[in-house]
């Protein structure tokens, strides 16, 4: 019975470790299957030939943004909003999240409505903060304040002031 136990234990403290990603690297090769191209925070450069799309909840777009960023959200996502925002097909759109899972499937979604060139920030805006970049608040104002999604996703936000309602 003693050696049920102690197997039981170690094989749910293994497993309960393998699921625990140390970097963000490790959480979007297991969640992500790469259907969106990644840039990475240090290839972006904010311009009116850049539509940046926000693909976290109100919540979390209400405490902080990148810069210009447009929401559409995750769950609220409707295709036609980003249609009447981005005519030109061929427009460089950069979706982002917290870290770069929910904004692959958007910008998938977007990819298939005939997108061309859509692409999806590696770490999202936990990375944007964590290389140094602004973060807005509500009314466009600097702010140190990231909503960190969750305790779980938090972790990989490493600047800033972790905001979690």
């Amino acid at each position: 019975m003693k050696q049920i136990i102690v197997s039981t234990f170690l094989l749910l403290t293994g497993s309960i470790a393998m699921c625990q990603e140390k970097t963000i690297d490790d959480v979007l090769k297991r969640l992500n299957n790469n259907s969106v191209p990644y840039i990475q925070v240090k290839d972006v450069t904010l311009s009116d030939s850049v539509v940046l799309l926000d693909a976290r909840e109100p919540a979390e777009y209400a405490v902080s943004k990148i810069p210009g960023a447009i929401y559409v959200g995750f769950n609220e996502f409707e295709i036609d909003k980003v249609k009447k925002l981005v005519t030109d097909k061929n427009k460089k759109v950069i979706v982002y999240c917290s870290l770069g899972v929910r904004s692959e499937k958007i910008g998938h979604k977007i990819i298939r409505a005939g997108y061309n060139n859509v692409l999806n920030l590696w770490g999202g805006i936990f990375e944007w903060k964590n290389e140094g970049r602004q973060i807005v608040d509500s009314a466009n104002q600097p702010t140190e304040n990231i909503h960190a999604y969750s305790k779980k996703w938090g972790a990989y936000l490493k600047k800033g002031v972790k905001v979690y309602n």
